[in-house]
């Protein structure tokens, strides 16, 4: 398999180490402060800079202070201008390392950011609300786990069962890790590719943004379909490097020869949005690498920028981007997520889009819990205690998946009150890569140079596949909302144009309580 240039063992190892470490909520506790697992940088805060510099520079202080309080020290980088949204707060990262030689302090250990928000909390005795930690956001299919642990549900290897469709097979959510019940399985299409038609005459093409890990080559997305690459002011928006999981299957696992867990996720993501909206434009981001996770600040950053190309659109439609739909099939648990103590720099770049009509569709996350996800909780949910206010602009629209008879909840689905809406997402069809990975056929007798054998279960070359999860159910939702748009205007359609569009397709969804 031809690798990306200049790809050596040393990239390989870097990469293959998981990004992130578990919360522990008993760790440097704070009366008044309930914490909850999650995953996060454990050498990195991010603090938001806003009008207010004053209170700005007291929490600085204060972490600086808290940070020595262990030996550790702490360094403010410079915030990056270019993924600046007009009017909306903005954040830096600050940096935990290790002096040298210790100074003071109670052990000149690994920086541990959770120990320093929690003690800067302590010292000022308040919540320390421009602060919070870097989470790790997880690209999330079926048999992977945000928190980057043994995952509950999902084999080392999912193919490597004495009979992989037979009686054999696990329980509970771990019954869809296995090949032929919803696991990544190749499949062939035989029907005709979506059928487009003709440019509308009046306005344009409804467009559907996808950030996540790209978008491969196949058939169904060509360039006239799918924008794989756009600019911000010169700058690229979205990762540029080689390792590109749309094209290089197996970047990770030190030459394993399996497919890394997120290879072609965003091309099956795309070949959904396609089958439910044959119309409508793709813009394609690619921000999350092989294994299937984002740094919380890049996550970010390249959200500010695609907003900031929707605002300018908005302005003057010969700048900018046009996106009517932008689709997050991610997400991450905050460690407190009630009001007033979960950072708001994602909610503010999200409810700005929504200002300006764009519906925001998330996946509601593969876990099999009630827990409200991020982004997928962030609005005003019945009995929400995120302290989000109804408003009049384009919905949030969370989903989880249903199974394949559109009757019931997928086993691996979250659920709970703040996820709108359950749409199809196990065991679906779509577009892949021509990939093949390193498993072979279980069984194969060749006749009069005839190759005859058994399914190969990572020759993905008929470039189609089975998938299951909530990312797919997402993306699902999110083309036939741009396809109710239908042609819109230049400038993009008004919030109550976007509302109405998105209460037609949610009344024609299945609703697994019939």
């Amino acid at each position: 398999m031809e690798q990306p240039k200049g790809w050596s063992w040393q990239d390989r190892a870097e990469g293959s180490i998981r990004r992130g470490a578990a919360l522990d909520p008993n760790v440097e506790p704070v009366h008044g402060i309930r914490a909850f697992p999650t995953a996060y940088l454990p050498q990195r805060l991010l603090i938001t800079q806003d009008d207010d510099n004053g209170a700005f520079d007291q929490e600085v202080r204060t972490l600086h202070e808290a940070a020595g309080s262990f030996g550790w020290e702490l360094r403010i980088e410079e915030p990056d201008r270019r993924a600046l949204v007009a009017d909306l707060p903005w954040f830096v990262r600050a940096q935990l390392t290790t002096p040298d030689v210790p100074v003071r302090g109670e052990s000149p250990v690994p920086p541990d950011a959770w120990r320093v928000l929690q003690r800067a909390r302590r010292i000022s005795r308040s919540t320390m609300p421009r602060t919070s930690l870097e989470h790790v956001v997880s690209i999330d299919p079926v048999g992977l786990n945000p928190f980057s642990h043994t995952n509950p549900f999902s084999h080392t290897n999912p193919f490597s069962h004495t009979n992989p469709v037979g009686a054999e097979r696990g329980g509970g959510s771990e019954d869809y890790t296995v090949p032929g019940r919803g696991a990544r399985t190749p499949v062939s299409w035989l029907g005709a590719a979506p059928r487009r038609g003709s440019s509308p005459r009046r306005g344009r093409r409804p467009v559907v943004a996808v950030l996540d890990t790209g978008c491969g080559v196949h058939e169904w997305l060509p360039d006239d379909i799918v924008t794989r690459h756009v600019d911000l002011d010169g700058v690229p928006v979205g990762l540029t490097d080689a390792a590109d999981p749309e094209i290089y299957p197996d970047l990770y696992g030190q030459l394993d020869g399996d497919i890394d867990p997120v290879a072609g996720h965003g091309t099956f993501i795309a070949g959904l949005v396609r089958q439910a909206a044959p119309d409508a434009d793709i813009l394609s981001i690619r921000m999350a690498g092989a294994l299937g996770v984002v740094d919380e600040s890049t996550f970010l950053t390249t959200l500010a920028q695609v907003v900031e190309l929707l605002r300018r659109h908005r302005e003057d439609p010969k700048t900018g981007h046009p996106i009517d739909v932008l689709n997050l099939s991610l997400g991450y648990y905050h460690e407190t997520p009630q009001d007033g103590l979960f950072s708001d720099t994602l909610n503010a770049l999200l409810t700005r889009a929504r200002e300006l009509g764009c519906v925001v569709v998330c996946s509601a996350g593969n876990d099999a819990i009630d827990r409200p996800a991020f982004p997928a909780s962030l609005w005003a949910w019945p009995g929400a205690d995120n302290g989000l206010p109804r408003d009049d602009f384009a919905p949030l629209v969370s989903v989880g998946a249903l199974n394949p008879s559109g009757r019931s909840v997928a086993l691996f689905s979250n659920v709970g009150p703040w996820v709108r809406a359950y749409a199809v997402g196990a065991a679906v069809v779509s577009t892949s890569p021509a990939f093949t990975g390193g498993q072979q056929a279980t069984s194969r007798a060749d006749y009069e140079g005839l190759r005859r054998e058994t399914v190969d279960p990572d020759d993905y070359r008929g470039g189609f596949a089975v998938w299951s999860g909530t990312s797919f159910a997402a993306p699902y939702v999110a083309g036939r909302i741009a396809a109710q748009l239908g042609a819109v205007p230049q400038e993009g359609v008004r919030p109550e144009v976007a509302i109405a569009a998105v209460a037609k397709v949610l009344k024609t969804l299945p609703t697994p309580r019939d």
